[in-house]
């Protein structure tokens, strides 16, 4: 293991128990806003069941209180800091106690905010913990990678940020092998491989997704060569035209020189500098150099052992005719051996240094075994894993004693599998999504698909200060009653799809949902169903408004996830450290809190 300074302090479980309890008595009185499906808002009278206040009441408290927030970020924060590990909150009456309607829409958002990941206290800082990693280490970095060149702009921000903190724990522990699951196209693999020079498996159930990152790896590779070429490029073009304008000159010194050589002694030409055989380069030159490979990170030992090999020599550097001077006395017969076998060390030793894409569905059971031959200890990690991978990529890392640590990105929690969804359904299933905690799962918790789906889509609006859609989210909740009146459907297995954005107008809409619905659109007439669009166009600012408060609560369904995730690692007792932590930048990448669980070092 790595020099390095202590772990950062984290909640402890019982800390985090507290917490989880406060959020799940708000969520429970909440929830029931979140499940609600917009489709049904006006069959099902959403409004006038959950909500006890006029409409633009709750959009103007919102708007405002959004204002609030982003005047002062942390508004919320003092309230939680207060709480501290306390059950207890101290919020006005958020829902009538009889009724259960919502009642504040002031408590609702300062409660909701209260319990987002942000303000309820359970992070731990990423500076915080790189620090404690690297030790007395330096960051290490590369200028001339530019991944957004071939990733876009969220991608590229996501693998920096995360293969940044993947290679700390690798070299904390000082592990070789990572095992990415879910890799998708491969690009977190790809430049775990090539940047920090590690043994990555890339593990995705899509075999189009596996030969897909074989073919992206082939290309970053080309890139990464380019990279290199650029900077032995760059510096050489520097020593180039600083020899040029120097010409004149140069030759007058490089002629004596020449005199002053032959008429030295066998003790003065082994005190000769790099200086004083390199008659094109005057000291500032020298030092131009150096200071370019300084800049390169040439020093750096870890980027040594890179996929390409970016270990400059000042051979390397120099152009040819820099050191035509030293060619006399090397047989070009032996120079060439001489390089032969360089590059044959150099190739065995980026033999561990490579990406290797795989194909195969993991459950929670998988024996990692029987899919990698060569496993040792190793870290494991997923990037935006999808649905259920996410929990089981923690289970898998709980049980198997070769994986020595495991950082998380979860998404797609729409995706999740939920024990207590359906308790009358018969299933064989042992292992779910959620909830993984025991606290939860003695509670019986469940938090339902549509609050899950409500989250994945308001937290990708709130990340860029918007709202949900209300116009195409109205086109479908008033075309509902018209099939629900017209048709005598009330439940429909079958979907509109994205029509809203191919229509011109309400009619043209309902004509084309009706028809891809299989029903008989001709029997109704433009007037009727113009009708419905004027029945309910005074009353779309309810559906806004109503789907503002689910973009409020959307961060406190991730809350209940992340907890639930986080409580369950503290629940091992194999596990010696494990925290929370914001690794990207929210606007850039909604999904942004990554899970990190260390185990005892052996």
């Amino acid at each position: 293991m790595a020099a390095s300074c202590p772990l950062p302090v984290t909640p402890d479980l019982p800390t985090l128990r507290a917490k989880l309890h406060g959020l799940l008595r708000f969520l429970r009185e909440a929830l029931p806003i979140s499940n609600a499906h917009t489709v049904d808002f006006y069959t099902e009278s959403v409004w006038e069941q959950l909500v006890d206040l006029p409409p633009e009441t709750v959009l103007a408290v919102l708007s405002r209180s959004a204002a609030e927030a982003e005047a002062q970020p942390s508004a919320a924060r003092p309230l939680a800091e207060a709480q501290g590990g306390s059950d207890s909150t101290d919020f006005p009456k958020v829902f009538c106690e009889t009724s259960q309607k919502l009642v504040s829409v002031e408590a609702f958002a300062l409660a909701a905010k209260c319990y987002s990941v942000q303000n309820l206290g359970i992070c731990t800082p990423l500076e915080q913990l790189l620090v404690a990693l690297r030790g007395n280490q330096k960051q290490r970095t590369d200028k001339n990678v530019k991944p957004d060149e071939f990733m876009n702009l969220k991608k590229s921000h996501e693998v920096q940020a995360m293969s940044e903190l993947i290679s700390s724990v690798a070299d904390y522990y000082g592990v070789k092998q990572i095992i990415d699951l879910g890799s998708g196209k491969g690009y977190l693999s790809s430049f775990l491989s090539l940047k920090y020079g590690l043994k990555v498996y890339g593990i995705d159930s899509s075999n189009t997704n596996t030969h897909g990152a074989e073919e992206r790896n082939r290309k970053l590779k080309k890139h990464w060569r380019v990279y290199h070429r650029r900077s032995k490029l760059d510096v050489s073009a520097l020593a180039l035209q600083t020899a040029k304008e120097r010409k004149l000159q140069d030759e007058i010194e490089c002629n004596a020189y020449a005199e002053g050589v032959g008429n030295s002694s066998t003790a003065n030409q082994e005190k000769m500098s790099t200086s004083d055989f390199l008659p094109d380069f005057s000291g500032s030159v020298i030092s131009n150099i150096r200071k370019q490979m300084e800049n390169l990170h040439v020093h750096s030992h870890r980027e040594e052992n890179l996929y390409f090999e970016n270990a400059f020599s000042v051979r390397d550097l120099l152009p040819i005719n820099a050191i035509e001077s030293t060619s006399s006395q090397t047989p070009k017969r032996k120079m060439l051996e001489t390089n032969k076998e360089r590059r044959k060390v150099t190739s065995k030793s980026n033999e561990s240094n490579v990406y290797s894409p795989l194909t195969s569905f993991i459950t929670a059971d998988s024996e990692l075994h029987d899919i990698i031959k060569d496993l040792e200890d190793c870290l494991m990690v997923g990037l935006h894993t999808c649905g259920d991978l996410a929990p089981n990529t923690l289970r898998i890392f709980a049980s198997k004693s070769e994986i020595k640590g495991v950082c998380s990105v979860g998404c797609c929690y729409h995706l999740l599998s939920e024990e207590f969804e359906n308790p009358h359904k018969e299933c064989t299933q042992e292992k779910w999504g959620f909830p993984m905690c025991r606290s939860l799962k003695e509670g019986r918790w469940c938090c339902g698909r549509n609050a899950r789906m409500s989250a994945c889509l308001a937290l990708e609006r709130v990340a860029v200060g918007q709202g949900l859609p209300t116009e195409s989210l109205f086109y479908r909740a008033v075309l509902q009653d018209i099939i629900k009146d017209c048709y005598g459907i009330t439940k429909c297995d079958r979907h509109v799809g994205k029509l809203y954005s191919k229509s011109s107008s309400f009619l043209d809409y309902v004509r084309k949902s009706l028809k891809k619905l299989g029903l008989d659109e001709s029997k109704l007439p433009e007037k009727v169903i113009m009708d419905y669009y004027e029945k309910y166009k005074p009353r779309m600012n309810e559906l806004e408004a109503f789907n503002m408060l689910k973009v409020v609560l959307a961060p406190c369904i991730e809350t209940l996830i992340l907890l639930d995730r986080l409580c369950y690692l503290k629940e091992q007792e194999d596990i010696a450290w494990s925290a929370l932590v914001k690794l990207f930048d929210p606007v850039k990448s909604p999904r942004c809190y990554a899970l990190i669980a260390l185990k005892k070092p052996q």
